[in-house]
């Protein structure tokens, strides 16, 4: 069940984002200024979606897919698991070409941003550990 909660999180903090983004929220609580300069920049939409909206899906698939694993008939299923650790794995080279622009393109931080790639490394890290363990134990909880 930690998965889902770190995903659930997540997908607050991107639809957060996304609605910024969208210009239904006025300004995000981010204490820096980086947030804006990040999310507005051209590094800020992915193939034209915001790149938050594509967190959004990133971290619904992750949700599910964790739900999934608690499910009776989904426990101990190796290819759940690979499904997992090959979706966060995807997250988390996109989240590190994210940071990399943040870090040395926009020069710029956005706190929301570095939570979602703290969670995204966290939900790889789960997602992995539960792979290499050959059981389903970070989804259900046990």
């Amino acid at each position: 069940m930690l998965m889902a909660l770190i995903a659930l999180i997540g997908v607050f903090v991107s639809l957060y984002l996304t609605l910024y983004k969208l210009g239904y929220i006025g300004t995000l609580a981010c204490g820096t200024g980086g947030c804006e300069t990040v999310q507005l920049s051209k590094w800020g939409d992915f193939l034209g979606v915001p790149v938050a909206g594509w967190g959004v899906v990133y971290y619904v698939v992750v949700l599910a897919l964790a739900i999934a694993g608690v499910q009776e008939r989904f426990a101990g299923s190796r290819g759940l698991t690979t499904a997992l650790v090959i979706v966060t794995a995807g997250g988390l080279l996109f989240t590190a070409w994210l940071t990399y622009l943040e870090l040395f393109v926009i020069h710029a931080i956005c706190r929301w941003c570095m939570g979602s790639a703290t969670m995204t490394v966290l939900l790889f890290a789960l997602a992995l550990w539960d792979w290499t363990s050959g059981e389903w134990r970070v989804a259900s909880g046990e």
